[in-house]
This record gives C-alpha cells, sequence and structure tokens, in this order.
C-alpha cells in the first residue's frame, strides 16, 4: 500500500501532529525520520522491517553507517538520518541531565549514567567531571574496549579534567557479560589513577562498573584508599 493510500488521520506525520509524538509507535516515529519508503514498500513498511532486522531500538546505539547501509531499504541518506537521530537523543539526555545533577553517592552516579551503556555490546569508558560540590561539569565517553592500561590513557582522562576546571574524576565502565565484579586488571587501573589523582590535583571520587540492572562501586567497598 503506498502511503497515498494510508487515511491522511493515520499517517504518522498527521498523527504526531493532532495527537502529540508520544502517540506515536516505535516504528511510526521511525518512518518520519525515514521520511520515505523505496520501491514498491512505503515509509511505514520499511521501518517496521528495519526494526525487525535490528530487533530493539536499543540495538540502534551499536549500529554503525557500514552496518546500517547492508539492510534492505537503507541507503546513504537514511543511514545518515538514523545515526543522526541517536547521537541526537543521547546529546539532549547528557545535556539535561548535566544541568541539574549533583553527584554524591555511587546510587546517584549509577542512576545518572546507567543510560550511557544501554544497549553497548562492547566496554566502553567513561569519565563525569565534577566541580568541588560535586556537581556535573561534563560526562566523556573516552574509550571504547577492554580496560587496560594499554588502551585508556590517564593523560586523555586528566586532560578533559583540566578543560573544565574540574575537582573530582568519576570513572565508569560497562561489563557487557552482566556481572559487575571488578576484575584484577580493573582493581590494579584504578590504584593506578588514584595516585596520578593525587599527583595531579584531580582526585578520582569513585569509579562504578556497571551492567544495565547493576553496579559495583569502589567507593562503596572502600576501595579508594
Amino acid at each position: 500500500m503506498k502511503i497515498k493510500e494510508i487515511p491522511k488521520s493515520e499517517r504518522p506525520r498527521e498523527k504526531l501532529i493532532k495527537k502529540g509524538a508520544n502517540s506515536l509507535s516505535s516504528s511510526e516515529l521511525l518512518a518520519i525520520i525515514l521520511g520515505e519508503g523505496v520501491k514498491n514498500v512505503n515509509a511505514n513498511e520499511l521501518a517496521f522491517e528495519l526494526l525487525k532486522e535490528v530487533r530493539s531500538m536499543k540495538n540502534f546505539v551499536n549500529l554503525n553507517y557500514q552496518e546500517l547501509t547492508k539492510i534492505k531499504g537503507i541507503g546513504p541518506v537514511k543511514a545518515t538520518k538514523i545515526l543522526a537521530m541517536v547521537e541526537l537523543g543521547k546529546r539532549i539526555f547528557l545535556e539535561s541531565d548535566e544541568e541539574k545533577e549533583k553527584l554524591t553517592t555511587a546510587k546517584d552516579i549509577y542512576n545518572y549514567c546507567k543510560s550511557f551503556f544501554y544497549g553497548l555490546k562492547q566496554e566502553c569508558f567513561y569519565c563525569i567531571y565534577l566541580d568541588s560540590k560535586k556537581k556535573v561539569l561534563s560526562s566523556k565517553l573516552l574509550f571504547k574496549g577492554t580496560m587496560t592500561k594499554s588502551n585508556v590513557h590517564p593523560r586523555e582522562i586528566f586532560k578533559e579534567a583540566y578543560k573544565v576546571s574540574a575537582s573530582y574524576i568519576i570513572c565508569i565502565h560497562n561489563h557487557p557479560s552482566g556481572s559487575v565484579n571488578p576484575s584484577p586488571k580493573d582493581i590494579e587501573f584504578t590504584n593506578y589513577l588514584i595516585e596520578l589523582g593525587k599527583i595531579h590535583g584531580v582526585l578520582i571520587y569513585d569509579h562504578l562498573i556497571v551492567s544495565e540492572s547493576k553496579y559495583f562501586s569502589f567507593l562503596e567497598n572502600n576501595l579508594l584508599d
């Protein structure tokens, strides 16, 4: 069915205008982003098939341009629209949180950062930079991949701290396996950062290991000597 054959009141764009964005399904919202379909497939159908292929909205976080353009019906224009949509959503969330958040407990930190890792299938290392009152100055993704001294560079961690005049740094990384127990390498690297923080005058306030439903805090477990 062509989009013109769908009753006007049921077309995604018209429904959004009349009833608001929260009245639309995920596939209808995606159809608006896609803009148009491809030969013999309208935008609604293409959006539905794309969601079936990706399997879950959260999995869009993991897709890159090359992976998207391998999906039938998704060319360069549609792929870049989708990637821009995902990135804009991340930035809106982070900016709104950074304006108001004060992080003093591990639970505060976890509630603030858990969305950073939603749906990710590889380890990512973030730092949150705080002022002297523990208010968020900035949040930054610094590294992807297994966390070791060789690929998590302390100079990048502290360089950002200097940029925003941070007093404290919170480190967070995820374990895609779901286990949040720190490995010997996690403990070794955290101790290394603590010592560097003392030298640089920017203290490591906490290090969280997170999954989608739980966390481990070095601060709560008295591992920040």
